[in-house]
């Protein structure tokens, strides 16, 4: 015995709602689901879908549950994130305090320093993308500062740079005439 539909809805209004959408998949189920509402079989709601009859039995039990809204598709939850809140915390802190060279052994965070971070601190595995996303949710960006040597000297840069005589000069006409 399939599955009934909601009664509060006939194949009029679902056609109209079809018609409405700028959803086409949404507009697609709602005229499947319209054809049953006029009596025609599961199968043919299928063949009118383009799907199979699973397919069709999900459509019913979203349309049942939620109506034409649960039609629509949605983005997928994807994984949880490994991170707490704690351990966001706890980064946070890392990532302003800055590393120390002779403990961390880096002058900078990279996202590969912290995920060793993470692991030796807590044994939490995380990739680089997801680590990329979370460090950007808490509102940090990559920035990255031009390479400055430590022991660059001002005064030698500008006593290292030569200067030319001037090549280009101007004519002797020029210059008679200026004088005048």
């Amino acid at each position: 015995m399939p599955i009934p539909l909601r009664t509060d809805f006939n194949a009029h209004q679902l056609r109209a709602l079809a018609r409405q959408t700028k959803n086409a998949p949404q507009a697609r189920r709602l005229l499947a689901l319209a054809a049953i509402y006029e009596g025609a079989s599961r199968t043919e709601a299928a063949r009118i879908g383009g799907v199979t009859l699973q397919i069709v039995r999900d459509w019913v039990l979203k349309f049942n549950a939620q109506g034409p809204d649960g039609l629509i598709d949605r983005k997928p939850p994807g994984q949880p994130s490994r991170l707490t809140d704690r351990h966001r915390q706890h980064l946070v802190q890392m990532i302003e305090a800055g590393p120390i060279p002779a403990v961390h052994g880096v002058v900078r965070w990279r996202l590969i320093d912290l995920i060793q971070w993470l692991w030796d601190e807590y044994r939490l595995p995380i990739s680089k993308q997801a680590l990329s996303r979370e460090v950007r949710a808490l509102g940090y960006r990559k920035l990255s500062a031009r390479p400055r040597h430590h022991a660059k000297s001002e005064a030698a840069v500008e006593a290292f740079k030569k200067t030319s005589p001037r090549v280009w000069q101007t004519s002797r006409a020029t210059r008679l005439m200026a004088s005048r």
